[in-house]
């Protein structure tokens, strides 16, 4: 009873988002701009942080994010620290002018412990000494691309990059700086998750790969839907900019893409408990939805 309480909560959440998002092929490729800035040669993660769009470049780059106008697609304001990171792969929103910088990369698997470090951007260069934790998993290395941050709670999570289906696992709501921050295995994930981000309000994650998109319930991580994304050289980077989507990819010069959320109507699975749920709260509001 508890968990149907909780996942009906998710879902009402997610309804507006869904029922309400604009309609048409989530595959069509629309140029939000150019990442201009011949230092971005491999963008990784995407957040949209006070009306500016922050990237970083993948492993073997120095420390350091890049905020950029989209309606230029200019840097307007780096910054940078040291030493330099591991293996920089995902960024996720930190509140008013700061971002989280997942160090989390791990092709091998042979890292004892990964890192998260929380950065100021805006409009300026810097040089700065970010607040870092470390995050160990609880049954060994693994390697991710995608860091989350809950909107309401701040909840920092990881989702794994494994092959066939990875992981996602929840930090402590409250980060120790002074010792290992032990995380929590708390639902599953497709294969191949490149990066992901929250809806507005927490009640669902979409979660990207190199060509799909996957919408899952939260906190049940239940599926809900799936989509194709337009194709890119090595799609990376998810986020949420009103209903939209933009998704970056790495090389110079790079497109960002934007893709509408798709309506309710795309999804087939109609046995999924969170399916059943919004189908539910959809036709109680009189709000159109198929199936």
């Amino acid at each position: 009873m508890v968990e149907a309480r909780r996942l009906g909560l998710a879902c009402l959440v997610a309804l507006p988002f869904l029922v309400g998002a604009a309609s048409g092929s989530a595959a069509q490729r629309d140029e939000a701009f150019v990442l201009r800035d011949p230092d971005i040669v491999e963008a990784s993660g995407l957040v949209v942080a006070d009306g500016l769009v922050v990237t970083t470049n993948d492993s073997g780059d120095s420390g350091r994010v890049f905020a950029v106008d989209p309606a230029t697609g200019d840097t307007v304001g780096t910054t940078s620290w040291s030493p330099a990171p591991e293996d920089v792969e995902a960024l996720a929103p930190a509140g008013a002018g700061h971002v989280w910088v997942g160090d989390i990369g791990d092709n091998r698997r042979a890292r004892e412990s990964v890192q998260v470090l929380r950065v100021p951007v805006g409009r300026q260069d810097a040089t700065v000494v970010p607040e870092a934790y470390e995050l160990v998993y609880p049954d060994g290395a693994q390697d991710a691309e995608a860091l989350l941050a809950h909107p309401l709670t701040g909840r920092l999570l990881v989702v794994t990059k494994g092959v066939f289906s990875g992981t996602a696992y929840a930090a402590p709501l409250r980060l120790r700086p002074d010792r290992p921050n032990r995380l929590v295995e708390v639902g599953r994930a497709p294969g191949i998750v490149t990066d992901a981000t929250f809806l507005p309000g927490g009640g669902g994650v979409v979660m990207r790969t190199y060509g799909s998109a996957h919408l899952a319930a939260y906190p049940s991580w239940q599926p809900v839907a799936s989509w194709d994304l337009p194709p890119q050289d090595q799609g990376e980077g998810v986020a949420l900019a009103g209903r939209e989507l933009l998704l970056s990819t790495e090389g110079a010069a790079s497109q960002v893409l934007r893709v509408p959320l798709p309506v309710a109507a795309g999804v087939t699975d109609l046995r999924s408990p969170a399916w059943m749920a919004l189908r539910w709260l959809a036709t109680a509001r009189g709000l159109p939805i198929a199936g």
